[in-house]
């Protein structure tokens, strides 16, 4: 199975990963998302590590049960043969009503094939008040027309 675009990437085929894989996380589904990632792939999430798909996907569904009403907006930083950089910001609620945005980078490498075989993500949150959230479009994927990264100066 290949998930184009393929690497190499060009900064026009770099932006679309990005974009994918941005929809993707926004659909929440965590089975669908890890379609994305090499039956071997290796990440580390802040303190957790995962060496498989099937380990991502375990990871997700924890991460988006937890993690409720979940914006996310990725920006490409850089991107070579068949890596790429993004920084993100997602905003999200807890049970509690508690809400928070997350600031992350990650480092992709992707396999001949498109699929992710090394996801590894830095990433900080804060705790945000209702009034300070900016990430407001209906659950799923963000319009077009919907600012990004940064246009929002984070």
């Amino acid at each position: 199975m290949s998930r184009p675009p393929l690497p190499p990437f060009t900064r026009e085929t770099a932006i679309e990963k990005v974009r994918l894989a941005e929809d993707g996380w926004n659909s929440r589904d965590a089975a669908k998302v890890a379609l994305a990632y090499t039956l071997d792939t290796h990440w580390r999430n802040r303190a957790e590590f995962c060496s498989s798909r099937e380990e991502a996907q375990a990871f997700l569904t924890r991460k988006w049960n937890r993690e409720l009403e979940y914006r996310l907006i990725k920006e490409l930083w850089a991107f070579t043969d068949n890596r790429i950089a993004v920084r993100y910001a997602y905003e999200y609620r807890d049970d509690s009503g508690q809400w928070y945005r997350a600031y992350g980078n990650e480092n992709w490498e992707f396999a001949e094939d498109g699929l992710m075989r090394n996801r590894h993500a830095s990433i900080n949150e804060q705790p945000i008040s209702e009034a300070e959230r900016k990430f407001r479009w209906p659950l799923g994927r963000r319009p077009d027309d919907h600012p990004g990264l940064s246009d929002f100066g984070f």
